[in-house]
């Protein structure tokens, strides 16, 4: 059973093509146009063993947040795509991961039914790290979990430096995505009693 999607978008405001391979190792190629997200979905490809490929530009001379946000569409459709019917996914992942000062907890549930909990409290507002304003984020967080159909919980728990609380958060979606969509060895068909996800 191969695991693998690639999902292509373009519209007049950004370009993206994404792969990704769930049972990859880690492997990454990315040009996101942002550095900085370039950075973050390396953490999260690296310590998550998947495979991500991201091609990606838009509008960024007017704002980052076009290009953030389609981000996260193509990476919740491909994330949606790679898993298929989800046979035998073990379904939820977890993470507790820490960065120096930053703690950062994610939690997954891949149901089929969207939904974010972002408590990144000490972020929100207008801090930035260079001129990425890190509100973008969450953005960028909900639209995947939108086109993914995933019940995405982001708990920081304590943490000071924008760029660690950013790294944590990114390793652990990696670690949980994993995780929660191992195929489970002793598993058998869709990992709910109403038959479906």
């Amino acid at each position: 059973m191969q695991r693998k999607a690639t999902v292509a978008r373009k519209t007049k405001e950004t370009d993206i093509k994404l792969g990704i391979n769930l049972d990859g190792s880690g492997n990454y190629k990315l040009n996101t146009s942002i550095p900085f997200v370039d950075h973050m979905l390396s953490l999260m490809a690296k310590h998550g063993h998947i495979d991500l490929n991201v091609e990606a530009k838009g509008d960024i001379e007017i704002d980052y947040h076009h290009l953030m946000e389609d981000i996260g569409i193509v990476m919740g459709e491909a994330i949606k795509k790679a898993l298929g019917e989800k046979l035998q996914i073990r379904r939820y992942g977890e993470a507790l991961t820490p960065m120096d000062e930053s703690l950062a907890q994610v939690v997954i549930d891949l149901s089929g039914r969207p939904y974010l909990v972002y408590k990144v409290k000490p972020l929100r507002g207008d801090v930035q790290i260079l001129d990425l304003g890190v509100s973008l984020f969450e953005d960028f967080f909900r639209a995947m979990v939108n086109h993914a159909g995933m019940n995405l919980h982001i708990i920081l728990h304590y943490g000071r430096d924008p760029h660690h609380i950013f790294e944590a958060i990114f390793k652990g979606f990696g670690r949980a995505l994993r995780s929660a969509s191992e195929l489970h060895p002793r598993g058998k068909g869709v990992p709910s009693t109403k038959g479906t996800l």
